[in-house]
């Protein structure tokens, strides 16, 4: 299970974003959240992912409570979870190349032997071809490189994966294909899905339910934009996917 119980979180102690939210997400269920711009679900998605702190709250992953972060946090549960964050420009070395790109956690993690047959199952799997991969971010569109951390976040064959308005910045035609990439994955291996985002008719297409940012608090979110955001997190308005899976 991935639990996350009264978190409260932010980049303030003394204004959090975030207030006594709980979500559960069961293996191999998938779940939106639904929420507007500026409510802290992005925030909350980063805790889910292990890379922020909350200020009060526990976060359980398959029944072990997480007490440390980021880098410090134990590689077991570092490499359970996966995420592809909305802008894939602020989440990717404009030094590597493709292949590099999906590469990285292999080879941070020591799983060198594994990259070339990893790479060329995932590239294949979110829609790169071979003659993408050599090329960088900056030579690439937004899609092609939001493929590639798709494919990222998947190499190390995480148990969790959250998406955090994953499609946001993205066509129709893109989006659908994401989607039908990660349903594949977790029908492969059983994983669960956090998908946040403030598209409803998305997240109720693609997940098994989806919570609402007042029932995941207790309370209506507060008014867009007096909030303070994490720092190059931006959530624009996004024109609901035609395509099917």
């Amino acid at each position: 299970m991935l639990e996350l119980h009264d978190i409260t979180a932010g980049y303030d102690r003394r204004t959090p974003v975030v207030r006594n939210a709980t979500v559960t997400v069961a293996p191999g269920e998938a779940v939106g959240l639904l929420g507007p711009s500026g409510c802290g679900k992005s925030t909350l998605a980063r805790v889910a992912a292990l890379l922020h702190r909350p200020d009060a709250g526990t976060l359980m992953l398959d029944g072990e409570p997480v007490r440390r972060w980021r880098h410090r946090a134990p590689r077991a549960l570092r490499t359970a979870v996966g995420v592809v964050f909305q802008q894939p420009r602020l989440s990717a070395d404009p030094r590597l190349r493709l292949t590099d790109l999906i590469a990285e956690p292999a080879r941070a993690g020591g799983r060198r032997d594994e990259i070339p047959e990893r790479v060329a199952e995932l590239s294949a799997a979110v829609g790169l071809t071979p003659d993408l991969l050599d090329r960088r971010p900056h030579e690439v569109s937004d899609g092609q490189l939001q493929r590639a951390c798709l494919a990222r976040a998947l190499v190390l064959r995480p148990r969790w994966l959250i998406c955090d308005e994953m499609t946001a910045m993205l066509d129709a035609s893109t989006t659908a294909a994401l989607v039908a990439a990660v349903e594949d994955y977790r029908a492969a291996t059983g994983a669960g899905l956090l998908a946040v985002g403030h598209d409803q008719v998305l997240l109720d297409r693609w997940c098994d339910r989806t919570l609402h940012w007042d029932d995941v608090t207790g309370h209506t979110p507060p008014t867009p934009g007096r909030l303070p955001q994490a720092p190059g997190l931006r959530e624009p308005s996004v024109v609901p996917p035609a395509g099917e899976r």
